[in-house]
């Protein structure tokens, strides 16, 4: 597993970003379509990862105190994965309540429709913008670099962010 953010001001530039390889809890072996997918292999998560609970609690950290934009229902994955790390008895720092997350997939389905039938790591491409960093779809950050690229343009070409979206709540 791997996490990603970046932080953006108001007319979407990258302040600061956020990457942490986490160990698997259930299938800790990773297989082979994972690492062909992410280009993630084992090695790397055994020399980098972090416990899940430590990587899941210093990501809600680097959100605390700020809107953290998705594209999908990530928080319910994150909030599972907080349920299941309490259940095995771990602590999970930086509360998952002390950010607030928003899916802003619909939005940006509605104003650019050629992204519906995406990935974050395709919006880029199928916006038609310049190959926003380098990296893989799929890995985490290169998947938050290429939203990032297509807020951008939906802004830049005249659609309005959701009220509220890159500001502190």
């Amino acid at each position: 597993m791997q996490i990603g953010a970046l932080r953006l001001r108001e007319d979407c530039a990258v302040v600061e970003e956020y990457e942490a390889l986490v160990r698997p809890v259930v299938n800790p072996q990773l297989s082979a379509y994972f690492t062909e997918l992410t280009g993630i292999d084992q090695a790397a998560v055994d020399r980098e990862g972090f416990p899940a609970a430590e990587a899941i609690g210093d990501f809600l950290g680097f959100c605390r105190g700020q809107s953290t934009l998705s594209y999908g229902n990530d928080m319910v994955v994150l909030g599972e994965n907080v349920g299941w790390a309490r259940a095995r008895g771990e602590e999970v720092e930086n509360g998952y309540l002390a950010a607030h997350f928003l899916n802003i997939r619909p939005w940006l389905n509605a104003v650019a429709p050629r992204t519906k039938t995406v990935n974050a790591g395709r919006l880029w491409q199928v916006l038609g913008l310049p190959e926003p960093a380098a990296g893989n779809e799929h890995s985490a950050l290169f998947d938050c670099y290429s939203f990032a690229a297509a807020i951008k343009h939906v802004c830049d070409t005249g659609a309005a962010l959701p009220e509220g979206c890159l500001q502190r709540p």
